[in-house]
């Protein structure tokens, strides 16, 4: 099933830095983008960063998320010639990441995955908690995105202006939306992919203190399907770690060696 009402498209800085290398962010489950904010000032100075925003009521299956993303990817590259590409996927992005490596790997040199929910289908609960959400009356949902907070985030590593930001950019997304993202997640299956062709460095990120996905355990199981990964772990930071004071991804990239 592919339903698009609006094209999926990239938030650009207004600055283009076209002979810089392209980092492209696939966002977690809002899909908005806007919440890699707190990183671009440092990613910035590696990188002509472009953000995935998904319609807020978007319908698009794998296959449509995959095909209208590589051709955004392809598009920039024309744009700025010969360069290198980072993929780096949140959570569901983390997720779309491989599936666009499985999809065609020759689209990117370089792959971060960051609390990837690639484990979603394996989580019972999170399979009753997406068959929930169909049902919700819109003001309902609006409401129960308060209660997932604790579960995302560790909050006294977040300032109350990214926890707000957090909740604006879930409750932005319709119920319908948010089911049928839900759904994608426990259709998910890594074991099922060709990912042992993926011959491009791979960086993976896992929480130690996410409460939403066991990501460590996560992050052990991709680096055996990916033939080229490296692992780094966050002992203290909760799922959506990007927004926590301390962590900057830039530095990350650094202290890993991952820079092209």
């Amino acid at each position: 099933m592919s339903i698009f009402k609006k094209r999926l498209r990239f938030l650009k800085p207004r600055e283009l830095k076209v002979t810089y290398p392209l980092f492209v962010f696939l966002p977690g489950m809002d899909g908005t983008g806007q919440l890699l904010k707190t990183q671009l000032k440092g990613l910035e100075r590696l990188f002509d960063v472009r953000c995935l925003s998904i319609p807020a009521d978007d319908l698009s299956d794998w296959s449509g998320l995959v095909e209208q993303t590589a051709d955004l990817i392809q598009a920039e590259q024309q744009l700025g010639g010969s360069r290198p590409v980072y993929i780096c996927g949140e959570s569901f992005g983390g997720c779309l990441a491989l599936k666009l490596a499985a999809y065609s790997n020759e689209l990117f040199d370089r792959m971060i995955l960051i609390n990837s929910a690639s484990c979603f289908s394996r989580q019972l609960i999170m399979g009753w908690g997406s068959n929930i959400v169909q049902w919700l009356p819109e003001p309902f949902y609006q409401v129960s995105t308060i209660g997932l907070l604790p579960f995302l985030i560790a909050s006294e590593r977040i300032s109350s202006q990214n926890r707000n930001s957090l909740l604006t950019a879930m409750q932005s997304v319709t119920a319908n939306s948010a089911a049928w993202r839900l759904s994608l997640l426990n259709d998910f299956r890594l074991d099922e992919m060709p990912l042992h062709k993926v011959s491009q460095p791979v960086l993976i990120i896992a929480s130690a203190a996410d409460r939403l996905l066991p990501s460590v355990t996560e992050a052990n199981r991709l680096a055996r399907y990916l033939p080229n990964a490296m692992k780094i772990l966050l002992p203290e930071s909760g799922h959506a770690c990007l927004l926590e004071r301390e962590i900057q991804l830039e530095k990350i990239i650094h202290s890993q060696n991952f820079l092209d």
